[in-house]
């Protein structure tokens, strides 16, 4: 069994799990990744809490945390999830907002309400409208831009 000398290794290891949902996004980076920590007995327990208390991704990125970690050498790997506090957009890195942005997704603004204009992933423009307020996954809302035509997703500020 091989141990991870800091917490900060074994984040590092972690940087290398993405969203199923989202690839560009890491879990790190998405704002779900907690906590890491590291036992006297060489095991690790990594914490996460969902975008969504149903969000059907989490049980991929759990055992894609496993695999990772496993895969580094570190065989007593425990994931918890927590519900509290609930995960909120202002968990995301600003890199990562960026990151969504370049994929097509407008990025999530302030937490509360829908921003009056959401700008077009794809063309920049200001001539957006809503279509639905579910879009391909219920973090997301289905908008289209006036401007380029092109229908994308905005994640939704919670």
């Amino acid at each position: 069994m091989a141990k991870a000398t800091t917490v900060a290794h074994v984040r590092e290891i972690l940087d290398a799990v993405t969203d199923p949902e989202i690839p560009v996004l890491t879990i790190a980076g998405l704002g779900i990744l907690r906590a890491v920590e590291l036992s006297d007995d060489g095991s690790v327990v990594v914490t996460i809490t969902p975008t969504y208390s149903g969000c059907p991704a989490m049980s991929v990125i759990v055992e894609d945390i496993k695999s990772a970690l496993h895969g580094a050498g570190l065989d007593r790997v425990e994931v918890r999830t927590v519900f509290t506090p609930a995960w909120t957009t202002d968990w995301m890195t600003d890199d990562a907002k960026q990151k969504i942005a370049a994929f097509g997704i407008a990025p999530p603004g302030a937490v509360g309400s829908i921003p009056a204009t959401i700008l077009c992933p794809q063309c920049a423009s200001t001539e957006t409208k809503t279509v639905s307020e579910f879009g391909s996954t219920a973090c997301k809302a289905l908008l289209v831009c006036s401007e380029c035509l092109e229908p994308f997703d905005y994640f939704k500020a919670i």
